[in-house]
């Protein structure tokens, strides 16, 4: 994990969590959010701003280093509404901080 890249900030994770509104998977709110990656570590993914999501505990440690579409399938849960919500949140995000995407919501800089 030290030779991965991992470049999310405490502001861009604060904005992920905002733009889901809950559990990027199942919809849960009001419960505690842990960073999921929807590409797992173990299959080339990284903690950056496009590939985490806001999960809760239960999502979290069921899909593990799972692909994500399969994970959604298997366990009964909407996968066109996962991919249709991922793809807006990034492009909202994306809109929103236009230009170098490094320089997406600096760390303790929120909308």
């Amino acid at each position: 994990m030290d030779a991965v890249e991992h470049d999310l900030s405490p502001g861009q994770w604060a904005l992920l969590q905002k733009a889901w509104n809950g559990c990027a998977y199942c919809g849960a709110t009001g419960v505690p959010l842990q960073r999921d990656c929807v590409l797992a570590l173990s299959r080339g993914g990284r903690y950056t701003l496009e590939n985490i999501v806001p999960a809760c505990g239960s999502c979290n440690a069921s899909k593990c280093n799972d692909e994500v579409t399969g994970w959604l399938r298997r366990k009964r849960l909407d996968e066109r509404a996962f991919l249709v919500r991922h793809a807006e949140v990034r492009m909202l995000l994306a809109q929103q901080f236009a230009g170098d995407a490094d320089e997406w919501a600096p760390a303790g800089r929120e909308a």
